[in-house]
């Protein structure tokens, strides 16, 4: 099924405005998640909202919000008041700003979200949106309300869409000073800094998501479908912590051997699977499946035997007198 928008309405830039649709980019609906279970029975558990004091059981329609104010004493608000909140423009992304991608702090980048048009009358709209920004390489800056609550937002040009990120407020964001001001100043060697840069050359690479593996979720699975299948479950050993660099100097000049073997044996690994992929193409292709496969042809006739030759005539041997 494809998946439901979190959010329809209005994209608007000045008087210019088209109906759009926003969709999560991202889902954890993949991951491997675990219920709670009673392990005498196996039955689930469910759990009960009970009142802290008289341990009652007390019901959806009791409840109300409140806010700690003192200890035991709180502010209480019911959902009318909080419906009453109007946000202004709470169906409306109304661009406000355009700023460089680049000056945008990635501590303040949340979630986001894929931004499509909503109906054909407005794609102009939308595609004028979306080329004047890519043409300008300029992000937009609007504001935006998801589950009652406004956001800010950007929106980038992305392909035949838009990107959209929604912001932190300021007050989200902690300050660096409070954990980087302990840190004393530290005078680096220039010679060990050109060793450090030499292993950064090394490594430079283009970023490839695709490449990302979650070990951990993988060892989830495995160890899924070994008690699935009854088999025993292998347990594995926790990786020692690195210890304290004593001598940096000699640990960078083994880092650079390190990575000068590593990459020879990359490059060797990619040879050999390049030849095998060449060696591969080069074999001369089967006339017929092998047995088992899905594919099923005709059984190729046997070839015709040669005739067999007659075997010579054995002439009867004369009794003597």
């Amino acid at each position: 099924m494809a998946p439901r928008p979190n959010w329809k309405g209005y994209l608007k830039l000045s008087l210019v405005s088209c109906s759009i649709a926003l969709y999560p980019a991202t889902s954890e609906r993949e991951r491997v998640s675990f219920n709670q279970l009673n392990k005498n029975t196996g039955n689930r558990i469910r759990y009960k909202k009970v009142d802290a004091e008289t341990e009652e059981e007390v019901g959806s329609a009791d409840i109300i919000k409140g806010y700690q104010v003192d200890k035991n004493v709180y502010v209480t608000v019911g959902d009318e008041e909080i419906e009453a909140l109007q946000v202004e423009a709470s169906h409306t992304i109304e661009i406000d700003s355009f700023v460089p991608m680049n000056e945008i702090d990635a501590r303040f980048l949340d979630s986001p979200y894929y931004i499509v048009p909503n109906d054909k009358v407005g794609l102009d709209a939308f595609a004028v949106i979306r080329e004047a920004m890519r043409a300008r390489k300029m992000v937009g800056i609007g504001r935006v309300v998801i589950s009652k609550r406004e956001r800010p937002i950007i929106l980038e040009p992305m392909g035949k869409g838009l990107r959209g990120i929604t912001l932190r407020y300021p007050y989200e964001v902690r300050d660096e000073k409070e954990y980087f001001g302990d840190i004393p100043d530290v005078k680096v060697a220039g010679d060990m800094v050109k060793l450090a840069e030499h292993i950064v050359d090394t490594k430079t690479a283009s970023f490839e998501p695709a490449a990302f593996v979650d070990h951990y979720e993988e060892a989830v699975v495995d160890l899924l479908k070994s008690k699935q299948a009854g088999r025993p479950v292998a347990k594995g050993r926790a990786a020692e912590p690195p210890s304290n660099v004593i001598n940096l100097m000699d640990a960078l000049k083994r880092s650079i051997s390190s990575e000068k073997e590593s990459g020879k044996e990359t490059a060797k690994a990619q040879k050999t699977k390049a030849r095998k992929a060449d060696d591969l193409r080069k074999q001369p292709q089967f006339r017929f499946p092998i047995e088992g496969g899905q594919a099923k042809q005709g059984k190729a006739k046997p070839e015709a035997k040669p005739a067999a030759k007659p075997a010579p005539a054995v002439k009867p041997k004369r009794k003597s007198a």
